[in-house]
């Protein structure tokens, strides 16, 4: 094992235990991956994140064979799917968090009570259908709910986020968990009036120029 791999396993360890701290997870539900040469990286099956190390991680192919290691995530089927049809995405996270778990027990979409649903590459975040967790089903229904997304929440699960590096699909996690929650909240006080499509497809515009050129000073805090 190169330094370089044992770098980034490591930095998938440590994501893992920041799941738990950013409350994302508990014990050794989720799970998450990240693309290399040969395939994915993914967290194994079964192992509490605060007793993760990086030896413990699986090399899987992109074909579904294990490489290197014992017995991947349940779930490694998505995170192989992905990959395959999202090309752009170098990293996946997978939670049970509280807030994304309780409104996918609604198998309803998220929609645009807050242009922070841009975030995750559209006008809401849609809920996956159900599917037994760890069937080619439950994958093929995520890569569903995540046509032209970054992120999706899946029916009495969790949620899934996606990114072009690992450190884009933690953020991008603790984002959807976040408006998970305000959205959870607002609903108790009643109905939301929603952002139209306008008001959405502007906000998108903005989004695609941030953080890409500092001299455009965009700020959407």
């Amino acid at each position: 094992m190169t330094s370089t791999v044992q770098e980034i396993l490591q930095a998938v360890c440590d994501a893992s235990r920041e799941m738990v701290a950013q409350g994302l997870n508990r014990g050794a539900s989720g799970n998450l991956s990240v693309r290399c040469a040969e395939g994915f990286w993914v967290t194994p099956s079964g192992v509490d994140s605060t007793d993760l190390y990086p030896e413990q991680m699986v090399l899987m192919s992109l074909a579904g064979e294990v490489l290197r290691g014992r017995r991947p995530s349940s779930e490694w089927r998505f995170h192989r799917d992905i990959y395959v049809a999202r090309p752009e995405f170098n990293a996946v996270v997978h939670a049970h968090s509280p807030f994304a778990t309780s409104l996918s027990c609604l198998r309803e979409e998220i929609p645009p009570f807050h242009y922070m649903i841009a975030m995750a590459g559209g006008d809401t975040i849609r809920c996956a259908d159900y599917a037994l967790f760890g069937t080619q089903a439950l994958s093929d229904a995520v890569l569903q709910a995540m046509t032209n997304r970054k992120a999706c929440i899946m029916a009495n699960h969790g949620m899934i986020a996606a990114g072009d590096s690992l450190k884009a699909a933690m953020g991008l996690a603790v984002e959807v968990e976040s408006l998970s929650e305000q959205y959870w909240r607002v609903r108790q006080l009643g109905r939301p009036v929603l952002l139209s499509a306008q008001e959405m497809n502007e906000v998108m515009l903005q989004f695609q120029g941030y953080g890409r050129n500092a001299e455009k000073n965009t700020n959407h805090d």
